[in-house]
């Protein structure tokens, strides 16, 4: 089988089929599940847990962890919303698991990755700037909203809260954001979807 199909009806039939080799026993075609969600999983991790390493094991660890587990998933509602939650959770217990110094050492890190990566693009450093302002929920719900385009009952899947929490809070985050950067949230308010 060939990459996934962009159409969401194909791409959910084509990752249907695999799944089914997979659970059948075939493991060696969960390549293909990877090479599927592997870069937004890893955006995904990476914005959470702000550090590329990090980010890469926790990628693999999440993959792993679908793979032992992929018995336990139903088609009650996509394998990438599944997928994500497995994420989520992985990249919350490795939150936890960071010392007190957590906060202090992310700040030094930042500083000292700035002197050294000063070419980043504005875009880039835009961003980590928005990111670093919000709690852990906004950030994960700003994610998944914004960049992988989950609806709210989608997100409020992966999160386990209620529909009209996640849109609230996004909601307010949206607020929140441009209020605090009127210039960035002019140039990239169009980023903040609307809707269900």
């Amino acid at each position: 089988m060939t990459e996934l199909n962009k159409s969401k009806t194909g791409s959910d039939l084509e990752i249907e089929a695999i799944l089914q080799q997979v659970k059948a026993g075939d493991i060696h075609v969960y390549t293909e599940i990877i090479s599927c969600f592997q870069k937004p999983i890893y955006i995904y991790c990476y914005y959470l847990l702000n550090n590329k390493e990090d980010a890469e094991d926790a990628t693999q660890d999440i993959f792993i962890k679908g793979l032992e587990n992929i018995s336990n998933f139903t088609y009650n509602t996509s394998f990438s919303s599944w997928l994500y939650k497995i994420a989520h959770h992985h990249c919350i217990d490795l939150i936890k698991k960071k010392t007190k110094g957590y906060k202090f050492w992310t700040g030094f890190k930042k500083e000292h990755t700035n002197q050294i990566h000063l070419q980043e693009s504005r875009y880039d450093n835009f961003i980590h700037e928005l990111l670093e302002k919000l709690n852990m929920d906004e950030k994960r719900i700003l994610l998944l909203r914004s960049i992988e385009e989950y609806s709210f009952e989608e997100i409020a899947s992966i999160m386990g809260l209620k529909t009209t929490t996640v849109r609230k809070k996004y909601e307010r985050l949206r607020k929140k954001l441009m209020k605090e950067n009127k210039v960035g949230g002019e140039i990239y308010g169009h980023s903040f979807k609307t809707g269900g």
